[in-house]
C-alpha cells in the first residue's frame, strides 16, 4: 500500500487528467485560431486538434490505478491527453448522423477538429479480420450521405475507409469479383462519398492510398484518381501499419507527382500513371516503368534511383496542383517489425500485432513536409489488429507465447502500454502546445 497522503495526491493527479480527457479537451490539445483562421477544405499549419471524450486510454488510466498499477496509470493517462481519430464503423444512417453531430460539436466547443474515420465500405477489409460494412452500394450511400450530414458546416478532417482503395474486392481473391462489377461499385462508393463530403463547407477530406509497401506509387495513383481525389485535399498513408515516416513521406510525395504526371504533366504522359517510377526494384534495375522491370522487392536505400526518373520526367509541378496527404503515425516509431530469420515457413503477418513496437510523432499540423498537411493517431493506440496466427496452425499467436490475439478493433492494454512505453518521441502529457 502506498503511504495514504502519496496514494491521495497521486491519486488527485491521476483522476484529474482522465477527468481532462473524458471532458474538457481544452486543456490536453491546442485550442483552435480564431474562427477566420481556415476556410474551405484545407488543413492550415496551425490546426489543433481534438481530444475523443472518454477515450479508452482514459478509462484504462482509471482502470490501472484502482488496481494500484501506478506505471501504466501513469502511462495511459499520458496517452489519454493526445488527440485521436473517431471510427464510425456501423450503425443505421440515422444513427452515423447524431454520432457524427456530436463528435463535431463537441470538438467545436473547445475550438478544436475532430479528425473522423468513416469504415463502412461493403465488404470492409475483404470479410476477413475487420469484417463487416454495409449490406449493399445503395446501403453505403445512404449512411455516408448521413455521416456528411453529420458534419453540417463544421471543421472536420474526414478519413474515408481506410483499406477501401489498397484492397479492392479484386484484390481479395481471384474468386470474389470475377466480373469486376464489386469493383465498380467500390469505386463508385467512394465517388459518391467524396460528392456528398465534399459539399460540407469545412471538411478535409483524404482518400485511401495504403501505405509503402503495399501498392506500387503508379498502381495506387490510378486507384485514387479513379476514385475522385482530385475532388478532395488528398489521401492518406500508413493507417493501422507501421513504416517509418520519412519512408511514407517520400512515398506520397511520388504518388502526388505521378497524379500530376499522368492528368496535367507532358502530353505524352496524359492517363499512363502506370509509366511512374515505383518504390520497387528487379534484382537488375529500377522500375523505370519499362516492360519487365516488374518488381521483386522494396529497398529504400536504391530510392535515389525513382528519385531520379521523377527530376527528369517530372520536374517540380506546380504546388497548387498537387495532392497533398496525412500519415498515421499512432505506431511507427520504431518502424516495421522484421521477424526473427527461419522463424516462420508461412506468412509472418507482419501488419498484424507486430511485437515491441512503439507510437510515433505526436499529432500535429505543422509538418515541415510540403506535402503532408499532418502527422495523425488515426488507428486507436491499444486496439488489436486480430488474432494472428503467422502462418502456424494456431490457434495463438507465437509472438505472444501462444495466446490468442484479442480480436481486430478490441481493445489490449498490454498492446497500448508497450506502444506508449516504446515511443518515439518519448510519451509525455500534452501540455497544450504539439505544433
Amino acid at each position: 500500500m502506498l503511504p495514504r497522503t502519496i496514494g491521495v495526491l497521486l491519486a488527485a493527479g491521476l483522476a484529474a487528467t482522465a477527468v481532462t480527457a473524458l471532458g474538457s479537451t481544452a486543456a490536453t490539445a491546442d485550442t483552435a485560431g480564431s474562427a477566420g483562421s481556415t476556410t474551405g477544405h484545407t488543413l492550415p499549419a496551425d490546426t489543433r486538434f481534438s481530444v475523443t471524450p472518454d477515450n479508452e486510454a482514459a478509462r484504462q488510466a482509471l482502470t490501472d490505478l484502482q488496481h494500484h498499477d501506478l506505471p501504466d496509470a501513469v502511462t495511459m493517462a499520458k496517452l489519454a491527453t493526445w488527440p485521436e481519430a473517431t471510427w464510425f464503423t456501423s450503425g443505421t444512417p440515422d444513427q452515423v448522423r447524431t454520432q457524427v453531430r456530436n463528435t463535431v460539436r463537441t470538438a467545436q466547443a473547445e475550438h478544436a477538429v475532430p479528425v473522423l474515420v468513416a469504415y463502412y465500405i461493403p465488404l470492409r477489409d475483404c470479410s476477413q479480420y475487420s469484417a463487416g460494412g454495409a449490406p449493399s452500394d445503395a446501403a453505403y450511400q445512404q449512411w455516408i450521405s448521413a455521416f456528411a450530414q453529420g458534419i453540417g458546416d463544421s471543421r472536420a478532417v474526414v478519413i474515408v475507409e481506410p483499406d477501401a482503395l489498397a484492397n479492392l474486392p479484386s484484390d481479395c481473391s481471384p474468386t470474389t469479383d470475377p466480373t469486376g462489377t464489386l469493383t465498380a461499385g467500390r469505386i463508385a462508393d467512394i465517388n459518391y462519398a467524396v460528392t456528398a463530403l465534399e459539399a460540407r463547407p469545412q471538411s478535409v477530406v483524404y482518400l485511401d492510398a495504403g501505405n509503402s509497401q503495399w501498392h506500387s506509387v503508379g498502381d495506387m495513383a490510378n486507384r485514387l484518381l479513379q476514385a475522385g481525389v482530385a475532388r478532395t485535399q488528398g489521401f492518406f498513408l500508413n493507417v493501422s501499419n507501421y513504416q517509418p515516416t520519412d519512408q511514407t513521406d517520400h512515398y506520397g510525395t511520388w504518388i502526388s507527382k505521378c497524379m500530376w504526371f499522368a492528368t496535367a504533366g507532358p502530353d505524352w504522359a496524359r492517363g499512363h500513371a502506370d509509366w511512374c517510377a515505383s518504390q520497387y526494384y528487379s534484382s537488375a534495375a529500377p522500375n523505370d516503368g519499362q516492360p519487365g522491370d516488374a518488381v521483386v522487392s522494396t529497398d529504400p536505400s536504391t530510392w535515389h534511383w525513382t528519385d531520379a526518373w521523377y527530376d527528369q520526367n517530372v520536374g517540380t509541378p506546380p504546388a497548387s496542383q498537387l495532392s497533398h496527404f496525412v500519415v498515421d503515425t499512432s505506431r511507427n516509431g520504431l518502424g516495421a517489425w522484421t521477424p526473427p530469420a527461419g522463424k516462420y515457413s508461412g506468412d509472418p503477418q507482419t501488419w498484424c500485432n507486430p511485437p515491441g513496437r512503439g507510437m510515433g510523432d505526436r499529432p500535429t499540423a505543422a509538418t515541415g513536409v510540403a506535402l503532408v498537411d499532418a502527422y495523425l493517431y488515426i488507428k486507436t493506440i491499444g486496439e488489436s489488429d486480430g488474432a494472428c496466427t503467422r502462418g502456424t496452425a494456431g490457434p495463438g499467436d507465437p509472438e505472444y507465447g501462444g495466446a490468442v490475439d484479442p480480436a481486430a478493433g478490441a481493445w489490449w492494454p498490454e498492446q497500448a502500454v508497450t506502444l506508449a512505453d516504446n515511443a518515439v518521441p518519448e510519451l509525455t502529457f500534452n501540455s497544450g502546445v504539439h505544433r
